[in-house]
């Protein structure tokens, strides 16, 4: 019996939401401890992985302390991202803090990741490891305890009939966590493609989390909520338009039990938009429409070649017949290491004049702007592409919350990030106060780089409507260029040169007037931001919108960034 119970209690153990990254008592008599908890079982492909640190300080000396953490691909020659956190405890307090780390950027199927943490200071030192049990060639999916129970490994089966195995042999449908224990905020969550959770999970998500997920879901996340009776979005507290993203409201019986192959297909192949991890491996790196427009960049072998053949004529005969001749041979340990280095100055003058420092980049944004549901927030899609010259500094300052993945580019001379196995570099990202400091290889020295940014920002910006339904007022701090409004009957207007404050007249136009300016402006973007812009083109009641001096989401400032953007959502009543 004591057997029994024993197994019990380990299966048991493996059914926790949460993965306890380390546990350490500095004093046993006291009890004083720290923990770090990961809010989600397993972390995903990229994004950023939630982790609670817990310290109970019952001493009467105050505690500091450092966590390491590290995320890199199991290749010699592979990618990875490490960052920091610390933490004091003042005597008799207990500290808690939710900390989200940064995954390290996915180069498609040969980055197998690896997560650890180490930590040091006074309460002692102590590693931990996180494993993980996805594959990039399927959706990362978030799945609530109370389904994971009953069906785990049913999920688990029927995702491995549909792929191939996960790094390490292993390929789980899903990471698991409570519903009462989610962070509140939505980079958590922007790893993943799929979270699936009953009502009951859904009416006990905090309302900070519930927020958070509300707004991937705005930047393209799919929320399933299973439920027993028939609710709506609104019943359950759901936007009836999730924005770039997608909530499905499906039916379960009492007992909780899914039906797999239904299950995993929501997750896999019922979705119109391609997985994060599919778009950032495969979108960026051949026939990226950013990249084509911004043009390749010529290299002048004839001047290089011109120098390095008059650098071997002046070192070797010139050198040895005039500048040391015969009897005076000694001069070549003088002569010869001012020719190299007379002849390495002007290798460098002359790329620092073809390169010039800093660098030139392009960026196209898809912005929905909601000031509905007092969210009063943008939800940003940002592509960007540059070709930098001579950097002074690659290191970088995010000044908004954001998800910023580096894209592998096709293979060239210029690209230092690819989808080939050779691909290697250093991500870093440490969170800061509000946004983000990058350091590594994001902006090498004449290399061409491509980054895709993900952030909410809030604005007080909208469209307004006025008591002409054909009139329209701008708060947007900036001009827009077009304006294409579809009226609640679904009949077009257009507007051009829109500035702040000033009440704007519509022109109703022909549908075959604006469907070719819809797909020209897809075309702009890669397959999965075009989908993004497909899925809230039809809405009647909403506008697209055009801008040059619309702001983007600033990187490195050496860069000399050429924006568009494109604005949507609904007009403001």
């Amino acid at each position: 019996m004591s057997r029994l119970l024993l197994a019990l209690l380990i299966f048991l153990s493996t059914l926790h939401a949460q993965e306890t990254l380390f546990r350490v008592v500095a004093d046993t008599k006291t009890d004083t401890h720290i923990e770090a908890t990961a809010l989600f079982s397993n972390p995903s492909l990229g994004g950023y992985h939630p982790v609670r640190i817990t310290i109970s300080n019952n001493q009467k000396i105050p505690h500091k302390v450092f966590l390491n953490f590290n995320n890199t691909s199991a290749y010699s020659q592979g990618i990875s991202a490490s960052s920091s956190f610390s933490f004091e405890a003042p005597p008799g307090d207990v500290v808690v803090r939710d900390i989200l780390v940064p995954l390290t950027v996915q180069n498609g199927d040969h980055n197998a990741p690896s997560f650890s943490v180490q930590l040091s200071g006074s309460m002692g030192k102590a590693q931990g490891s996180a494993s993980p049990i996805f594959t990039p060639t399927l959706a990362c999916v978030l799945l609530s305890e109370a389904l994971y129970t009953p069906n785990g490994s049913a999920l688990d089966t029927e995702s491995a009939s549909r792929g191939t195995s996960g790094y390490g042999g292993i390929r789980n449908f899903s990471s698991k966590f409570d519903p009462k224990r989610l962070p509140d905020d939505w980079r958590a969550f922007s790893g993943f493609d799929t979270i699936i959770l009953t009502e009951t999970d859904w009416a006990d998500v905090p309302p900070g989390p519930r927020n958070a997920i509300n707004s991937w879901v705005r930047l393209g996340g799919q929320l399933i909520v299973y439920a027993t009776g028939n609710p709506t979005p609104a019943s359950l507290g759901l936007p009836e338009d999730s924005g770039f993203g997608e909530t499905l409201i499906e039916s379960i019986a009492s007992d909780l039990r899914l039906k797999a192959a239904d299950t995993v297909n929501l997750a896999y192949k019922k979705r119109a938009i391609k997985h994060r991890l599919a778009a950032i491996s495969n979108d960026f790196n051949s026939v990226w429409p950013l990249q084509i427009a911004f043009g390749e960049k010529s290299f002048n072998y004839i001047l290089f070649v011109v120098i390095l053949l008059a650098f071997g004529i002046v070192v070797g005969p010139v050198n040895l017949f005039v500048f040391a001749k015969s009897g005076r041979r000694h001069r070549l340990f003088i002569t010869t290491p001012l020719i190299s280095i007379g002849t390495s100055f002007i290798l460098i003058a002359l790329i620092i004049f073809e390169d010039g420092f800093g660098g030139n980049g392009t960026r196209i944004t898809l912005m929905e702007v909601r000031p509905d549901g007092n969210q009063n927030a943008a939800f940003i899609q940002q592509e960007q592409f540059s070709r930098s010259g001579v950097m002074t500094s690659t290191s970088f300052t995010v000044e908004t919350p954001a998800l910023i993945a580096q894209t592998p580019l096709a293979m060239s001379r210029w690209a230092r990030f690819t989808s080939g196995f050779r691909s290697s570099g250093t991500y870093d990202l440490q969170p800061t106060s509000g946004g983000l400091f990058a350091s590594g290889d994001w902006f090498q020295s004449r290399s061409e780089q491509g980054q895709l940014v993900t952030a909410v920002l809030p604005t007080r910006g909208r469209i307004e409507a006025t008591n002409d339904p054909a009139t329209i007022v701008s708060t947007f701090d900036f001009s827009i260029e077009i304006l294409l409004y579809r009226d609640p009957s679904g009949q077009w207007h257009r507007g051009e040169n829109i500035g702040k404050g000033k009440p704007t007249k519509l022109t109703p136009v022909d549908p075959t007037m604006v469907q070719p300016i819809l797909n020209d402006t897809a075309k702009l973007f890669t397959d999965r931001n075009q989908a993004f812009l497909r899925r809230v083109a039809d809405r009647n009641d909403a506008y697209i919108a055009f801008a040059k001096q619309a702001p983007a989401i600033e990187t490195h400032p050496g860069i000399n960034w050429q924006s568009d953007t494109v604005i949507t959502g609904p007009i403001a009543r």
